[in-house]
């Protein structure tokens, strides 16, 4: 008796990556079908909705929708599976939440464990929680407040900062770093420092995830600013950035960002 056919998509806006998970399940599970590839959320619901597959593979932010509002519209049948870049702080909300996810850039050894598990559950024909998804979707969209509004707000193009008493326009290509602080969030340009009063959590999601990086907690770099990479014998990377004297440290959760740089 032939094993039945399982099927996942993958959605991710980053072609290099979608194309890399791809290739990667391909070795380490060859059975496993891929039924689409999907390069935003509006696409990714569309061929969730069609092919109905066993698992999703879904970036966490996509244009058009997240990861999450994809998710709210998966079947009875679907394992969802999130591909995030996200730092420790969002991986305990997926883990509270009880969802299954990948760190960007997908290393073999937990892409093999995810694997495993889905094995498991697939085969002994255990059923995704489906009946608990929108509670569930709730609860991460509670941790990972960013998230919760679908279509996002606009991209920002000009803030308005303080330097000092007067009020500057600043273009946003010319920010190279934004640095929260106690009731503050600074902005470091070529020409100084400025301060706005909206928290870093809410620029963050108005600004060009393609563009700026999160390197800390506290600390968003325009990736277009970047003079150069350092890493030490401990793996620890630092930046150097056009125009400013300061060295920024990259957390250990994003220095894989800069693996290729």
């Amino acid at each position: 008796m032939n094993a039945r056919r399982i099927t996942a998509i993958i959605a991710d806006d980053e072609a290099r990556l979608a194309a890399h998970l791809a290739e990667r399940l391909a070795v380490l599970w060859p059975e496993l079908v891929i039924a689409g590839v999907a390069a935003n959320g509006p696409d990714a619901r569309a061929l969730l909705e069609r092919e109905a597959p066993d698992i999703a593979f879904l970036d966490i932010r996509m244009p058009g929708l997240t990861g999450l509002d994809v998710a709210r519209g998966a079947g009875a049948g679907t394992h969802v599976v999130f591909v995030t870049a996200y730092d420790q702080y969002a991986v305990t909300a997926f883990e509270r939440a009880a969802f299954d996810y990948l760190l960007k850039p997908v290393s073999d050894e937990r892409l093999a464990q995810t694997i495993a598990r889905l094995r498991e559950r697939i085969e002994s024909a255990a059923q995704p929680e489906t009946g608990r998804l929108p509670e569930l979707l709730a609860a991460l969209a509670r941790e990972l407040p960013g998230l919760a509004v679908p279509s996002g707000p606009a991209r920002l193009a000009w803030i308005r900062a303080a330097v000092g008493q007067q009020v500057r326009l600043i273009a946003v290509e010319d920010v190279a770093y934004f640095q929260s602080n106690d009731k503050y969030t600074s902005v470091f340009t070529a020409d100084g420092e400025a301060l706005i009063r909206t928290p870093l959590k809410d620029i963050a999601v108005q600004l060009d995830p393609g563009r700026f990086w999160q390197v800390h907690r506290s600390t968003l770099v325009n990736v277009a600013h970047v003079a150069t990479t350092t890493r030490d014998m401990a793996g620890r990377v630092t930046l150097t950035l056009r125009g400013r004297p300061e060295r920024i440290t990259v957390s250990r959760a994003y220095a894989h960002l800069f693996k290729q740089m």
